[in-house]
């Protein structure tokens, strides 16, 4: 019984580590730029976007070319990047957003 008691406990401990090494929640958006000051951003906005769930099953195309199509623009002027994440690694989203004509 007490080799029960200590594993949970070690499970519990664990548990609670990785909780709080983890966000809870995050939403941040941030430039791909390096030149911001001579930044245009055109006048089309295109998305992509890929997602994970606990680190173990990954799906989507976040790449600049699928938000490039996805907005129909053939002359990238500025691409920014948002990552969202949910308890660290619960749910993860990374989201590519390009601008230009």
């Amino acid at each position: 019984m007490h080799q029960i008691a200590r594993w949970t406990a070690a499970l519990t401990m664990a548990l609670a580590m990785w909780l709080m090494s983890a966000c809870v929640y995050m939403n941040v958006k941030e430039p791909l730029d390096t030149d911001l000051k001579e930044t245009q951003l055109g006048t089309k906005v295109g998305k992509s976007q890929a997602q994970s769930i606990l680190g173990i099953v990954a799906w989507g195309d976040a790449g600049t070319q699928a938000a490039a199509r996805d907005g129909g623009i053939t002359t990238l002027m500025h691409a920014d990047k948002e990552t969202l994440a949910i308890l660290g690694v619960v749910y993860a989203r990374i989201r590519t957003i390009v601008y230009g004509d």
